[in-house]
């Protein structure tokens, strides 16, 4: 069996309030809270588990394959982007075997919301879960910055995420 691992990480700052832009994690709107300025839906949770998953595999990065230049991929889903991966990695014979998430954030507060994240993160990535098996186990875990840098001062938020791939 061969066993990969990949790291991603992806950080978007905050549009200005009262634009009109959605936040989006996960997959996830959180209402009351400005939108991340970016091409697709900014969606920093699935833009780092993309990178990951397409680093683990071999795989040209997230703006690689769905390049901002590309106007089909403006206000785009990027649960989209995950499914068509997680799709694109099972035809390659990978199974995700898990797939673990840091998102750093001083607001909104993310802990009402961690529990749809991984569902919708875990429901995207259903392609390359096995046959029949159970869903990818994903795991979301809300940080704070306490105050440092960018993050610290609620100009954006940022992702890490780590994705461990197999094959038999």
């Amino acid at each position: 069996m061969t066993v990969r691992v990949g790291l991603g990480f992806d950080v978007h700052p905050f549009v200005g309030d009262g634009d009109g832009r959605p936040l989006v994690l996960g997959g996830v709107t959180i209402d009351g809270a400005p939108g991340l300025a970016g091409h697709s839906d900014a969606d920093v949770v699935a833009h780092a588990v993309a990178d990951a998953l397409l680093g683990a595999a071999g795989l040209p990065d997230l703006g690689t394959l769905y390049p901002a230049s590309d106007g089909e991929h403006a206000g785009a889903s990027s649960l989209g982007f995950l499914a068509d991966i997680a799709a694109r990695l099972a035809g390659d014979g990978w199974r995700i075997g898990n797939v673990d998430v840091v998102v750093a954030a001083e607001r909104p507060r993310l802990a009402p919301h961690l529990a749809a994240m991984t569902e919708r993160t875990a429901a995207a990535l259903a392609p390359a879960a096995g046959d029949g098996e159970a869903p990818v186990p994903v795991s979301v875990k809300p940080k704070r910055a306490e105050g440092l840098g960018a993050i610290g001062r609620a100009e954006g938020i940022a992702a890490w995420a780590v994705a461990l791939l197999e094959r038999a």
